[in-house]
């Protein structure tokens, strides 16, 4: 752990007596015995698929949080795999994690232990990022033909389900939902479909409500026994893309609630010739980590209506 400007310890990596299940760009997940994982966020960020070097206080308490209150605004609509966030019962579970609790505590899921799905679910109910790009090129969305006439940013609507496979590294490929069906089964494709889009409903109304459009997210979903899970992260800031109402402009790119500040000086960078977009990264400077912070309480605080508990 480091310290952090804003007066938090900054974790950019865990490390728990239990045996490492996997490692993400962001989180660790350890197998904690009887069919359970330890899902830790660490504050590590990725920007243009390249991990930064320092870390982002606070980042892995918003979205471990965020997740933890959007599992209990869709709990009606769908299953998910949480057991518990909070800190003493997680103990109660998995004494063993007594002594490292300072590395966990805040960030840590404790979940069931899926099969997950090798589908990225998306949802877009704007057209940004990766679909524009193909828009703009050819009028397509993963080479379905969209209506002609759409400005980058556009609400879509109805929104549009949009699968992509998983990279362990890079970018995700965008593929047709019948290429998703071919993968997993008709009837389970279907399925996802139905649960991601209701999930995103509810997830874009009660955004716009607290003055964000959710302009995109993506979920996983996960196999326990016959049941179907929501697993992992949901619509946090590091999954979806989260515009603020009183500036959205459709026709240019929008100014998002996350780590915006990152890509910005990023961007400047690569700009000015400074860096290429490849590893290794530059280092970041306290400022922008700073602001980098600022911008994910800021979302937590918005869509919660509470501050970050500590």
């Amino acid at each position: 752990m480091s310290p952090g400007r804003s007066g938090a310890a900054a974790l950019r990596e865990s490390s728990l007596p239990f045996p490492l299940h996997a490692r993400g760009k962001v989180r660790e997940m350890y197998d904690v015995g009887q069919d359970r994982l330890l899902m830790v966020a660490s504050d590590r960020l990725s920007a243009f698929d390249v991990v930064m070097a320092e870390p982002i206080p606070l980042k892995g308490r918003v979205l471990t949080e965020v997740t933890v209150w959007w599992l209990g605004q869709v709990q009606d609509l769908v299953d998910h795999h949480l057991i518990t966030y909070e800190p003493d019962e997680i103990l109660q579970h998995v004494p063993g994690l007594a002594d490292s609790r300072d590395q966990w505590a805040g960030r840590a899921l404790l979940v069931r232990k899926t099969r997950p799905v090798p589908v990225e679910c998306v949802v877009r109910g704007y057209l940004a990022g990766s679909a524009w790009k193909e828009y703009v090129e050819s009028g397509t969305l993963a080479g379905d033909p969209l209506p002609p006439g759409l400005r980058e940013s556009d609400r879509l609507d109805p929104p549009l389900f949009s699968p992509a496979t998983k990279a362990a590294s890079g970018h995700d490929e965008n593929i047709p939902f019948e290429v998703m069906r071919e993968r997993i089964g008709r009837a389970l494709a279907d399925r996802l479909r139905e649960l991601a889009l209701a999930v995103y409903a509810r997830g874009r109304q009660l955004a716009r409500e607290r003055g964000i459009i959710l302009a995109d997210t993506k979920f996983e979903f996960g196999l326990y026994g016959d049941d179907v899970l929501l697993i992992d992260e949901v619509m946090t800031p590091d999954s979806s893309r989260f515009w603020p109402v009183e500036s959205y402009q459709p026709g240019r790119s929008q100014p998002s609630l996350d780590k915006q500040p990152v890509r910005d000086y990023l961007d400047g960078l690569t700009r000015e010739g400074r860096w290429n977009k490849n590893p290794p990264p530059p280092p970041l400077p306290p400022h922008v980590i700073e602001a980098t912070t600022r911008r994910y309480v800021e979302v937590h605080r918005r869509l919660t209506g509470s501050e970050l508990r500590r």
